[in-house]
C-alpha cells in the first residue's frame, strides 16, 4: 500500500470507506501524508454507522447507539489496497476498508463481514464459490422536473424508446462507456461486455467470473460508486434503482455461481446438461431461502414495483434448464462452466449481502442434501400453484425477522439491525410524495 502511494505522488487525499447495510460508502477524507495511519493503526468510527438508513440517520430504537454508548470500531484496509477515484477532478485514492472489534475479531454486523463469513463456512469444506454478476443501470438527465434520457453526446439527440441490444445506444454514448472502461482497468474492476437493454437509457455490464467471493462483491460494489460518480462528470446521472420508469422494465443484478472442489473440479458439472445432485441440492437451498431473503434481493420501498409480473423480473419461487422466466436458471453451454443463475435481485442491492444470501442458501442445500421440485418449463408468469415471493415491502420485512433459515446464513445482531433499519425506512418514505422517493433512490441506490 505504501508502495501504491509513492508511485502516485500527485495523489494528495484519500478516503477511507466501509460499506454500511444499505451498500452505502461510509467513511473519512484523510490528507495522503497521513495515509500510514489509517494502514498501520486501522481508523475509528461507531459501529452504528454502518448501521444507518438510507437518509444516513440513526436508527431509532438500535443498541448500537445510546444503550451501548456508541461505540467505536476499528476499521481496517482490506485485502484490495489503494486505488484511483477517476470521477473525482482531483486525484484521490480510495482505501476500502472493513470493521473489526477492539480485540481484532470481525464485526459481524458489517455486510462485508457476513459474506466473509459464509466463504469461511465453504472453505471448511474444500470448497471454493465462483461468482460472476451481471449489473443493470439507468442513464438519467435529471435536471428538468421531469426524468428523461439524456441527450447523445454525439448527436445531442435523446433516445426515445428502448433498443434492446442496440449499438446504435451504445455508440450515442461511447465517450461516457470508453471513460467507464477506462476506470474500470485502472480501479482494476473486471467489466466485460456492455449491451443497451429494454428500459429508456438502460445499459448492462457484466463482471467476469471471479473465484474469490470477497472481490466479486468488493467488484460490484466499487462499480456501483464508479458509474454514479462517472456520469455526474459527464452532466448526467446513472441509477441502480429497481424502477426509475413505471412503464419500463426495472434494473437487475443477476448472479451466476459455480463451486469448485479442493481438486479445482466444478462440482454441479456431471458432463451433461443435467448436472450433478450437488447442483440440484445447492438450487433446492435457495429456492427454500428465497421467500425469506427478499429483503435482502428488494431492500427499498421503489424495489417492489419492480416485481410484477410479465415485467423480467422473477417473482415465482422456481427453477429451470434456460428459463429466463423462473427465478433460477441454469443457463446452456459447456459442462465445465455448469452454473446457477440468480436472477431475482434488483440493482439496487447491497452486493456484499446479497452474494452471501445467496451463497449461504446454496450451502444450506448442499448440506443438508435436499431436493428441489422439478424444474419448470414455459412462462412462469402464468403457472397456478408457484410459490411467490413477498412483492411488498412489509411482508418482506417480516420474513426476514421472523425466518428459521436466515440464522443460518447471518448473525442475530444484523438480523436485528437490517429489520430495524427497513421498519424506520418503510415508515418515513410513506410521508414522501412519488417524486420525492425517486429522487432519494435516484442517487442513493
Amino acid at each position: 500500500m505504501k508502495d501504491w502511494l509513492r508511485k502516485h505522488p500527485e495523489v494528495r487525499t484519500i478516503r477511507v470507506a466501509a460499506a454500511d447495510l444499505n451498500g452505502q460508502a461510509r467513511g473519512k477524507r484523510i490528507p495522503a501524508r497521513f495515509a500510514d495511519n489509517a494502514v498501520k493503526g486501522g481508523t475509528r468510527f461507531p459501529f452504528s454507522v454502518l448501521n444507518l438508513d438510507i437518509w444516513g440517520e440513526d436508527i431509532d430504537d438500535s443498541p448500537l447507539v445510546f444503550e451501548e454508548g456508541d461505540q467505536d470500531g476499528v476499521l481496517r484496509p482490506t485485502e484490495r489496497g489503494f486505488m484511483p477515484m477517476p470521477w473525482l477532478e482531483a486525484p484521490t485514492a480510495l482505501l476500502p476498508i472493513w470493521m473489526f472489534r477492539e480485540n481484532g475479531q470481525p464485526y459481524d454486523g458489517d455486510p462485508r463481514q457476513a459474506l466473509a463469513a459464509v466463504v469461511a463456512r465453504y472453505k471448511a469444506r474444500g470448497l471454493t464459490p465462483v461468482c460472476a454478476m451481471e449489473l443493470e443501470f439507468f442513464l438519467i438527465d435529471d435536471s428538468g422536473k421531469k426524468m428523461q434520457v439524456p441527450a447523445s453526446p454525439r448527436s445531442n439527440k435523446r433516445r426515445k424508446a428502448a433498443e434492446t441490444l442496440s449499438i446504435r445506444a451504445l455508440d450515442a454514448f461511447d465517450t461516457f462507456f470508453t471513460d467507464l472502461y477506462d476506470a474500470c482497468e485502472a480501479m482494476d474492476i473486471p467489466a466485460d461486455t456492455s449491451t443497451s437493454e429494454t428500459g429508456l437509457g438502460q445499459f448492462e455490464v457484466n463482471l467476469m467470473h471471479c473465484d474469490d467471493a470477497l472481490r466479486a462483491a468488493d467488484d460490484a460494489w466499487l462499480f456501483k460508486m464508479l458509474v454514479k460518480g462517472l456520469a455526474r462528470r459527464h452532466g448526467f446521472a446513472a441509477s441502480f434503482m429497481a424502477k426509475p420508469y413505471p412503464e419500463y422494465s426495472g434494473s437487475g443484478l443477476h448472479t451466476h455461481f459455480s463451486v469448485l472442489d479442493d481438486k479445482g473440479d466444478n462440482i454441479f458439472d456431471s458432463g451433461g446438461p443435467k448436472g450433478t445432485a450437488a447442483l440440484r441440492h445447492a438450487v433446492a437451498g435457495c429456492l427454500d431461502a428465497m421467500h425469506d431473503s427478499t429483503l435482502l434481493f428488494a431492500p427499498h420501498g421503489n424495489s417492489y414495483d419492480r416485481l410484477v409480473p410479465d415485467a423480467h423480473a422473477p417473482i415465482a419461487i422456481c427453477w429451470g434448464y434456460e428459463n429466463r422466466t423462473a427465478a433460477l436458471r441454469i443457463p446452456a453451454g459447456s459442462t465445465a462452466a455448469r452454473r446457477i443463475e440468480h436472477r431475482v435481485a434488483g440493482g439496487d442491492v447491497n452486493p456484499y449481502l446479497m452474494l452471501a444470501v445467496i451463497l449461504g442458501a446454496a450451502l444450506n442445500g448442499i448440506e443438508d442434501g435436499v431436493e428441489p421440485p422439478s424444474p419448470i418449463t414455459g412462462n412462469a408468469y402464468s403457472q397456478e400453484g408457484l410459490p411467490q415471493i413477498p412483492t411488498e415491502w412489509g411482508a418482506a420485512i417480516d420474513a426476514f425477522e421472523s425466518s428459521d433459515i436466515m440464522p443460518r446464513i447471518f448473525s442475530k445482531d444484523l438480523i436485528r439491525n437490517l429489520t430495524l433499519t427497513k421498519r424506520q425506512e418503510k415508515l418515513y418514505l410513506a410521508e414522501l410524495s412519488p417524486e420525492e422517493q425517486v429522487e432519494l433512490y435516484l442517487d442513493t441506490v
